[in-house]
């Protein structure tokens, strides 16, 4: 699943949602939760779902739906609004326990008995920052983690703009969700009018290995999608690594040098990941 670039949409818009599916981004976020005041809840939720029962099946952008955090008045009317065959992953806010995902992926195995539709799970609260790694590994439907800055952040006193701050973070999650063998997702950016730092904050999240980043605008989407993609170098070099392992292996050889480096499986696992991520994309680009 390519989600460079996640768009969110409020699920209050529905005026936004074909500009949206014509966009360039990977994924849609339709957001049921933070974007909608309490008195809109139902009325949103029922925008979406009308618009997702009929959406094209052609449509190319993989669908993600945030829905109100389980424990809520909203959670369990949201699940069985939105488990929609167009409907790709359910976004999970502010989880703490490992319980609540399970319950959770309880009620979708009801809606969606073929396990098709999976969980995307924010970390945005110091007990789940904490418990990351319980959290990615609670259920099989969870696809990855995702990092949720401003609930994390805001109410501690830490500054959104502390590299090292949001470095320590990235770690984490992404250390937890390897755990599980799933991707993490970098958290939103909002100064809109700053693409420089956007794209800083992008690459940054890159080499702390996450998948992708939540955008809040449509200019945010190219970038985080060139930021996330293998360099050509680097596509290159795993190329070299695959191809002399794969020498290797046919004349019966352990470790490998490649331009004078060292290759053992680690760095095997990460040319693997590199070459399948470019070829991902550049079958998505002829489509």
């Amino acid at each position: 699943m390519l989600m460079r670039s996640k768009l969110f949409v409020p699920a209050s818009r529905p005026e936004l949602f074909a500009k949206a599916t014509s966009g360039l981004a990977d994924a849609l976020s339709f957001d049921l939760e933070d974007a909608v005041p309490e008195a809109r809840k139902g009325e949103a939720r029922d925008n979406l779902a009308a618009y997702l029962r009929a959406a094209p099946s052609g449509l190319r952008q993989t669908v993600v739906v945030r829905v109100n955090a389980p424990g809520t008045v909203h959670f369990a009317a949201d699940l069985d609004a939105v488990a929609l065959p167009r409907t790709d992953l359910i976004n999970l806010p502010m989880v703490e326990d490992p319980a609540a995902i399970t319950e959770a992926a309880t009620r979708l195995d009801r809606l969606d008995p073929a396990g098709r539709i999976r969980l995307l799970v924010n970390i945005e609260t110091p007990r789940s920052l904490r418990r990351a790694a319980d959290l990615a590994c609670a259920h099989p439907r969870v696809a990855g983690l995702q990092v949720g800055y401003a609930d994390l952040l805001e109410p501690c006193g830490i500054d959104r703009d502390d590299a090292a701050a949001l470095a320590h973070i990235r770690v984490a999650v992404r250390l937890a969700a390897a755990e599980a063998d799933v991707p993490a997702y970098d958290g939103a950016f909002a100064a809109v009018k700053e693409p420089e730092a956007f794209r800083a904050e992008c690459e940054a999240a890159r080499r702390q290995g996450f998948a992708g980043k939540t955008c809040i605008h449509p200019s945010q989407v190219g970038i985080a999608n060139a930021a996330f993609l293998p360099r050509p170098d680097e596509v290159a070099w795993s190329r070299r690594i695959l191809a002399a392992a794969a020498e290797a292996e046919a004349r019966g050889l352990g470790a490998i040098l490649v331009d004078g480096r060292m290759i053992d499986p680690p760095f095997l696992t990460r040319a693997r990941a590199v070459v399948a991520l470019s070829d991902l994309h550049a079958g998505t680009e002829t489509q």
